[in-house]
């Protein structure tokens, strides 16, 4: 399954998630981000891949309408990842759409450092979640871990920063698949 991963990543990670920062770039830097808090091979390979479903369906800036509708990225990834990761790595991406409309809704200041293609997106995914939404979401298992990645997600658009290539991920990536696939 890694090599399929890193080759999909080959085959459109340059592709633009925005006008900063590539598909591979946006990845790398989550990634990195995750790493610089210490916060633990599955959280760092779930902030690596949490996009993956963009590569999956063609989504990214070249795509002129890609803001414009919501192809459900997040299950997407979920969905193939589940086949080889631990929900430790599946469920914070599963929910990283959820945690903006979350972190929107009950924290000021997160709307105001989204960047314009977030709050574009945020548009389309739903918008700020209700009072009965919070709650729900407030209670699932790996809410906490989804607002982190969230956070992550958001500060990865950086143009030129420095952070460990693709490749750096490959042998916890591997390590987390033969996890997922022991008995």
């Amino acid at each position: 399954m890694a090599d399929e991963i890193f080759a999909l990543f080959a085959e459109r990670g340059d592709s633009h998630y925005d006008d900063a920062v590539t598909q591979t770039q946006h990845a790398t830097q989550c990634a990195a981000l995750a790493d610089a808090e210490n916060a633990g091979a599955a959280m760092v390979i779930a902030a690596l891949l949490h996009d993956l479903g963009h590569l999956v369906v063609d989504e990214h800036s070249g795509n002129r309408d890609f803001l414009n509708g919501d192809e459900r990225h997040q299950v997407v990834a979920a969905s193939i990842l589940g086949r080889w990761f631990p929900p430790a790595v599946t469920a914070p991406i599963a929910l990283h759409v959820a945690a903006k409309r979350y972190l929107v809704a009950t924290d000021p200041s997160y709307a105001s450092g989204l960047s314009p293609a977030s709050v574009q997106s945020l548009r389309v995914q739903g918008g700020p979640m209700n009072a009965e939404e919070i709650v729900h979401f407030g209670r699932l298992r790996y809410a906490g871990e989804a607002c982190r990645l969230r956070r992550w997600d958001d500060a990865a658009k950086v143009s030129g920063r420095r952070v460990p290539p693709l490749e750096h991920y490959r042998h916890t990536v591997e390590g987390l698949v033969e996890f997922a696939a022991a008995p």
